[in-house]
């Protein structure tokens, strides 16, 4: 088992929330529109590192969860909860 995995056995605690914001975004709320909306903020993902991160198999960066409450209007302890 890798020290760095949560409970679940995922590689981040933030990843369904980040799809479940994403799915309650405005239209477009693809994963393609959310990767665009990260490289606006200056943060390089694109649709496939958007789907590992919800799935679970992606490490998150400090930046990149910034990026992520920032584009979903929230604080970054509510994208971790």
């Amino acid at each position: 088992m890798y020290k760095n995995k949560a409970q679940s056995g995922d590689n981040n605690i933030c990843g369904n929330n980040i799809a479940k914001h994403r799915k309650a975004m405005e239209k477009p709320n693809s994963q393609r529109a959310l990767a665009d909306k990260m490289q606006l903020l200056g943060v390089d993902l694109d649709k496939n590192a958007v789907q590992r991160i919800e799935s679970g198999k992606r490490f998150v960066t400090d930046i990149e969860i910034k990026a992520f409450a920032k584009v979903f209007g929230i604080t970054i302890d509510e994208l971790l909860k």
